[in-house]
């Protein structure tokens, strides 16, 4: 049985566990934890066969010593990630945040976010001070002056803002691709049928999405949600590419140039070499 991990922050595996019949029948169990950077140790404990995250657990993971196998992506989530400044902030650009603190969680796409961002500036990522925050910490946070910045994820973004409590200062927009990777450690147990598997239905589950969003939005708020709730899922679908692809040389040099930048930060003593991806499906 293909034991799939399912964390809060990825919506196409949370999509997958609700989704009448999106697995065809396939032996699946999805399992929950609440944390996407812990896939990679998950996966290597045998309590998970394939996760879903954002573009850096897998690097980290690789860092580590682990043998990653991409296995898809999603399309780019532009909309997905911002980084946000209180609306009485001084901070109007990029160049303003030498020593200022940022709430993020490290480790995820936001840290590479960051580190786009603060090069466009000529900054570095260590000429900010990085606060690993949970996103309702990071809320409060900015709201108190704790921090100067918060990255933040959607639909806290635009619940944030028109609600008074926040400026946009970046936008993810092309700044990185930020796409929602899904990936495996070589000798995981999964099957190459179960793999394939799993690619097939993610790649059905991006079609279904696209064809009613307004099913999807319902999934994602749950039966007790508000209409302000819906509206906000709704926003969110409908502000998102569900698409998913197999992986693919493009998919690898991408990983490869958030290794390099990390690198060059200093967020990885050595320097990654991206190679193992599954180019198709098997027939």
């Amino acid at each position: 049985m293909l034991k799939v991990g399912v964390h809060p922050m990825n919506l196409h595996l949370r999509l997958l566990s609700l989704w009448p019949g999106a697995m065809d029948h396939r032996a699946t169990e999805f399992v929950a934890y609440p944390e996407g950077r812990d896939t990679g140790l998950l996966i290597a404990d045998g309590r998970l066969h394939v996760g879903g995250t954002g573009s850096t657990p897998p690097l980290i993971a690789q860092s580590e010593g682990k043998s990653v196998l991409y296995l898809g992506a999603s399309a780019p989530r532009p909309a997905n990630g911002a980084l946000l400044v209180a609306p009485e902030s001084p901070v109007r650009d990029m160049g303003q945040l030498k020593g200022k603190r940022v709430a993020l969680i490290d480790g995820s796409f936001h840290t590479y976010l960051l580190a786009r961002s603060l090069e466009q500036a000529g900054l570095q990522l260590a000429d900010v001070v990085r606060c690993e925050m949970s996103p309702a910490a990071s809320r409060k946070a900015l709201a108190s002056g704790e921090v100067d910045v918060w990255i933040a994820m959607a639909p806290l973004i635009d619940q944030t803002i028109a609600a008074g409590e926040a400026r946009l200062l970046s936008l993810c927009g092309s700044t990185i691709p930020n796409r929602s990777v899904f990936w495996t450690l070589a000798g995981s147990g999964a099957t190459e049928a179960e793999l394939d598997g799993f690619v097939a239905a993610l790649l059905k589950l991006g079609e279904a999405v696209a064809a009613d969003p307004e099913q999807a939005a319902g999934l994602l708020a749950g039966d007790a949600a508000t209409p302000a709730q819906l509206a906000q899922w709704k926003a969110v679908i409908a502000g998102r590419d569900w698409r998913v692809i197999p992986a693919s040389a493009a998919l690898v040099a991408e990983q490869q140039e958030e290794a390099d930048v990390l690198h060059a930060h200093g967020d990885f003593a050595a320097p990654l070499h991206i190679t193992a991806f599954r180019p198709t499906l098997a027939a």
